[in-house]
């Protein structure tokens, strides 16, 4: 029988004190405010939604793999500003997902990465099935394949 999966966002909670901050405050802390000027390209990790042309986002350092185990791993990310939190359904497959080539990573509950795999996101389904197949599997990272970026976690439904 084949695993039924989940995809987890990230809480907007996280990020909301970033909003009002001005760009030099922003800059303490790494992050920059930005405008989507195309489509695909600004793929927010609170939505799941690639933002709009117009709208502003914050491009920001985020720890997203809190583990201790030498896969402890960190990136940018982007979060629309008026994003409100994705909740996909058991199987559901944001479009922001389907339409980029992926790198899949499985992990075990101690956080040690145990495969791996590059994908196109249209066969997204059959990648996290055929490596939930494996028992020690806890939970997936998915990350845009090019440039590395974090987005979102697939645990077992």
């Amino acid at each position: 029988m084949a695993t039924s999966f989940r995809l987890i966002s990230l809480p907007i909670e996280r990020f909301s004190t970033f909003f009002p901050l001005d760009d030099e405050e922003l800059a303490a802390h790494g992050a920059r405010r930005q405008i989507v000027d195309k489509k695909p390209g600004f793929p927010c990790r609170v939505s799941l939604m690639d933002a709009e042309p117009g709208e502003r986002v914050i491009l920001l350092p985020f720890m997203h793999h809190k583990v201790e185990s030498p896969y402890r791993g960190s990136g940018p990310i982007y979060v629309r500003e008026k994003a409100e939190r994705a909740y996909p359904k058991v199987n559901e497959v944001p479009e922001m997902i389907r339409r980029r080539l992926l790198s899949l990573r499985a992990y075990d509950a101690a956080g040690m990465m145990l495969d791996a795999e590059l994908a196109e996101g249209s066969a997204f389904e059959k990648h996290v099935r055929d490596f939930f197949a494996d028992a020690y599997v806890a939970y997936l990272h998915v990350h845009n394949a090019r440039p590395g970026c974090y987005n979102c976690r697939v645990d077992r439904a």
